[in-house]
């Protein structure tokens, strides 16, 4: 999976950082439909950020139809169609 670079996104709010990271990714196709998002771990290691910060960045994501939330799971790239 390529990193995050949290240092290129001009959104001050980190968890806007960590969506728009996110959605690169999907619109770049690093990730492709099914496949798994990162974890809130994971972001909240990369952008050195509290979980509940990374958690609602892939809330945003979810409301925007981009993931779709498997609970006690995690979160995955959701098909075209949701979108």
């Amino acid at each position: 999976m390529e990193t995050l670079d949290e240092g290129t996104l001009p959104d001050p709010r980190k968890y806007r950082q960590m969506a728009e990271a996110i959605r690169a990714q999907i619109d770049d196709g690093v990730l492709a439909p099914g496949d798994p998002a990162p974890t809130i771990s994971e972001l909240s290691a990369t952008f050195a950020c509290a979980r509940q910060t990374a958690a609602k960045s892939l809330r945003t994501l979810v409301e925007e139809g981009l993931l779709i939330r498997y609970p006690g799971i995690g979160y995955y790239v959701a098909p075209r169609r949701h979108r």
